[in-house]
């Protein structure tokens, strides 16, 4: 029997239909164009069996579904080892082209790596294109052609180059719908893929609120924030749409996406940071690493308010605001003198917008440790902090429930933590 001549588009972290640069060109293939989402086992066997994030993910491929459902076509999901499902879609299939959008972390470097090798072993032309990001790897670098580990100057080089593009071009592959592949595969349901339903939900994005962000950034208990950043990270919406949008709203919002594409360039660039420190001078550290201190840490009983309110709501909602999340990232490395490692992986469980290259770079920033990172003598004051951000407890009531029925003890003092920290590291600083 002859197998159906195709093309496939691969969705990884681009959950949209919208605005897609891998499946604008992907549907003007010469073949009908089936889409494809793979739930991978050696990311999912890690995770617990009611992580939100897949839940939302699930959701997520379930509005693309029922968007294809309405032009005649629908989504395949599979599951299983990526690899092992290619195998078998080549074997159902007469694959002539893949497409899919590139993905910068390590691990995806090497799938992909393997993917295409195993694709044009079978006459199959694997296509990637850029889509995650406004600027890749090597496309801002300093004139020598390395790569940038000062955010200034990459935001400034970065700025120049937008200023080209603007405003920078959107890719519409609606007028190309007709192009997909006429199915009907059943979509599986959460139950089906192994993992349950969350109470952490990610929450609808809201642009609405970045108007005034620059004002209202560092409150905490002001609800201000956007929550793009779950959608950023797994691609619902298009990080091109939003450069566009906050070039025009807010250039405060805009220094923060090019945050995000400064941490990514530097773990593309030097992949050590995944779990090394980025200044090696800092390796000599003699971390106390208490697990009793640790513990206090994650449950938000430390006995400091603004670093316990942070991890409450970390806990409850895989949420943090961005204000707190440098405040308790700080109490971690310089109070308790715990490596960011410890912080890092707990985030990466807990983020609802867990990205690896961000979580890694703001860690190793608060820890003193990464590029263009806090000086080690910077110890943040969550006492201070508390007055100045949220001065009328706001934020610490809706988040520690017994505040105000007599507050726990600090478990240790800020003073002799901060002198403590200071030496640590002077005297573990390599020279």
């Amino acid at each position: 029997m002859t197998k159906q001549q195709v093309s496939f588009f691969w969705f990884r972290r681009d959950l949209r239909l919208e605005d897609n640069v891998g499946l604008f060109h992907a549907l003007q293939s010469d073949y009908a164009v089936i889409p494809l989402f793979i739930f991978d086992d050696a990311i999912l066997d890690s995770l617990p069996k009611n992580d939100a994030r897949v839940g939302f993910i699930h959701e997520s491929l379930a509005k693309i579904n029922s968007q294809l459902q309405e032009i005649g076509s629908s989504l395949l999901v599979k599951k299983g080892k990526t690899i092992a499902v290619w195998e078998s879609l080549i074997a159902e299939f007469d694959i002539k082209e893949v497409f899919f959008n590139k993905d910068y972390e390590p691990y995806a470097i090497q799938r992909d790596l393997a993917v295409s090798e195993l694709l044009n072993s079978n006459k199959a032309i694997p296509h990637s294109f850029k889509d995650q990001v406004i600027f890749e790897e090597k496309e801002i670098t300093k004139a020598d052609g390395l790569p940038y580990t000062v955010y200034t100057p990459y935001k400034n080089k970065w700025l120049e180059k937008c200023k080209t593009m603007a405003p920078i071009p959107e890719y519409d592959a609606s007028v190309h719908f007709s192009n997909f592949h006429k199915n009907s595969f059943a979509f599986p349901s959460l139950a089906e893929i192994g993992f349950e339903e969350s109470p952490i939900k990610v929450k609808p994005h809201n642009l609405t609120k970045i108007g005034n962000y620059h004002e209202t950034r560092d409150f905490p208990a002001v609800d201000s924030t956007s929550y793009l950043s779950p959608h950023l990270r797994f691609g619902t919406v298009s990080i091109r749409k939003l450069v566009n949008w906050a070039a025009r709203k807010n250039d405060v919002f805009l220094s923060e996406l090019i945050w995000r594409e400064f941490f990514m360039q530097i773990l593309y660039s030097f992949p050590k940071v995944i779990n090394q420190n980025f200044k090696s001078a800092y390796d000599g550290i003699q971390w106390r690493n208490n697990e009793e201190d640790f513990k206090r840490w994650c449950t938000g009983t430390t006995g400091y308010p603004m670093v316990d309110a942070g991890m409450r709501q970390l806990n409850e909602t895989g949420y943090m605001h961005n204000r707190v999340r440098m405040v308790v990232a700080s109490f971690l490395c310089k109070h308790l003198l715990i490596q960011w490692q410890w912080g890092e992986a707990y985030f990466a469980e807990k983020l609802l917008d867990y990205e690896l290259s961000a979580n890694v770079g703001n860690w190793q920033w608060a820890a003193g440790t990464g590029c263009d990172a806090a000086p080690y003598f910077r110890v943040f004051n969550p006492d201070i902090q508390l007055k100045k951000f949220d001065e009328k407890g706001i934020y610490i009531r809706k988040w520690i429930k017994e505040f105000d029925l007599g507050y726990g003890q600090p478990m240790l003092d800020h003073a002799m933590a901060r002198d403590r920290a200071i030496a640590t590291y002077k005297e573990g600083i390599l020279k």
